[in-house]
């Protein structure tokens, strides 16, 4: 909400001194654009509290600007329940000797990412992320390694569960994954049983559960 905020304040304010810049009257883009002097004025000033995409473009347009919006990786997305139960189901096979928590921000100011679960020992760390649906093997590697590398960890957990899907994302990332993700999973997933340190990255897959 606060980020949507801003946006709505920094595109309103662009727009404005644009249509300033270009001696254009509130009137006149406001005509052009098709609402009244007063929407305008609130859209100018970031008030607009649901402004809408397509009058934002026709604003921008009439006062000389190309509207752009983008999404970009950021905050920690919410989890839904399968996402939950494969992180409980693997912090129970690991030996109690060793620490767990979760939803762990990542240690650099301001940065909203976190790891689903981070799994402790002594003089070592392992960022434990959680997909039920991964696709797109090349975009969840490059996120990985980016966490991997800004979250000051030893290596990365990928828990999946066996599914269909997640049998055609091991096949999608099969020529890549042993660089990756150098450690068995069955190993990395025995050693964490008995309190030692995973080795290095791997990709856990746990059985399907069963019906009911």
């Amino acid at each position: 909400t606060v980020r949507g905020r801003r946006l709505r304040t920094s595109i309103g304010l662009e727009a404005r001194q644009a249509r300033v810049g270009r001696n254009l009257t509130l009137a006149r883009v406001c005509g052009a654009v098709g609402v009244s002097t007063s929407t305008g004025s609130r859209l100018e000033r970031g008030l607009l509290e649901h402004v809408d995409v397509m009058l934002l473009a026709r604003f921008c347009a009439v006062v000389g600007l190309d509207l752009s919006i983008r999404a970009y990786p950021g905050g920690q997305p919410i989890r839904d329940a399968a996402q939950l139960a494969l992180l409980r189901e693997f912090r129970a096979l690991v030996h109690t000797s060793l620490d767990w928590a979760t939803e762990v921000p990542l240690p650099l100011t301001g940065d909203l990412r976190a790891w689903d679960g981070l799994l402790r020992g002594k003089g070592w760390r392992y960022g434990v992320e959680a997909e039920t649906a991964p696709h797109d093997g090349q975009a969840i590697l490059r996120r990985l390694a980016l966490k991997q590398r800004d979250g000051q960890v030893d290596g990365v957990l990928l828990i999946l569960r066996e599914t269909r899907q997640v049998r055609a994302f091991l096949r999608e990332i099969a020529d890549v994954a042993g660089t990756t993700f150098p450690i068995a999973g069955t190993r990395a997933l025995e050693l964490p049983g008995v309190g030692a340190d995973p080795g290095s990255s791997a990709i856990v897959v746990l059985p399907r559960r069963a019906a009911g």
